[in-house]
């Protein structure tokens, strides 16, 4: 998810307090408090939930409250994702998951990066992501939005996967190769930067798609990491 500093703004006060009243948020910060969670700023909105900065023993967390006008609950199995995938480097680690007044709250540590939707990778970040996917393959977690290319944040020598609330502890995994056809073969922004910045020609593209398909049918993951190691 991106975010966009809306708290200066009175746009952004509007648009929150219209999702969230100063009651609730109250009793929000005081149920944070208790876990040694300040909440900060309020960051944006997404679909199921609000997003907030905060602070936990000094470090920053991303607080996500669930929205009111939302029909789905994604948070406790966001949770459930971030709990199997902690000290894995993958995402920001769970420090909290609780309810009030109904409301979910869940709050995570803070990864920096600038989304791969806006930031063309480097051959180090093209190999992170295909790394990291895998993981998320291994481990049975769908993250079901990789294709996107929000939610794959890019810092000067690493990558993080973030914003599972739409993941999958049972649905088939598809994150490798998503990342790869977003990267590589779709015809969106991000597949333009990348085959112009490498001088992808229709050859690599055609073995991409051969060695995704050994990926899919047989699991084998080298030839695609040959492959990418020659960019």
């Amino acid at each position: 998810m991106l975010f966009y500093r809306y708290k200066n703004t009175m746009v952004g006060k509007l648009a929150m307090l219209q999702l969230i009243n100063k009651d609730v948020l109250n009793k929000i910060k005081e149920e944070l408090e208790r876990y040694e969670v300040k909440l900060g700023d309020f960051l944006t909105k997404g679909t199921t939930s609000i997003i907030f900065l905060g602070k936990y023993r000094g470090k920053d967390v991303v607080v996500k409250v669930s929205r009111d006008d939302s029909p789905r609950k994604n948070l406790k199995k966001e949770a459930e994702i971030l709990r199997h995938l902690r000290g894995r480097e993958i995402t920001g680690d769970l420090i909290l998951y609780t309810t009030v007044g109904g409301r979910e709250i869940l709050v995570r540590e803070y990864v920096p990066g600038e989304p791969v939707l806006l930031v063309t990778p480097s051959k180090k970040h093209i190999l992170k992501i295909a790394g990291k996917t895998f993981v998320l393959d291994k481990l049975g977690i769908d993250h079901g939005q990789i294709q996107g290319g929000k939610h794959i944040l890019l810092t000067s020598n690493d990558v993080y996967i973030i914003d599972f609330e739409k993941g999958s502890l049972t649905r088939k995994t598809r994150n490798l190769t998503s990342a790869l056809s977003m990267l590589f073969i779709g015809n969106n922004s991000i597949s333009k930067r990348v085959r112009e910045k490498f001088d992808i020609d229709e050859e690599f593209i055609r073995e991409l798609k051969l060695r995704l398909r050994e990926y899919k049918e047989k699991k084998e993951i080298r030839g695609l990491f040959d492959l990418l190691s020659i960019l």
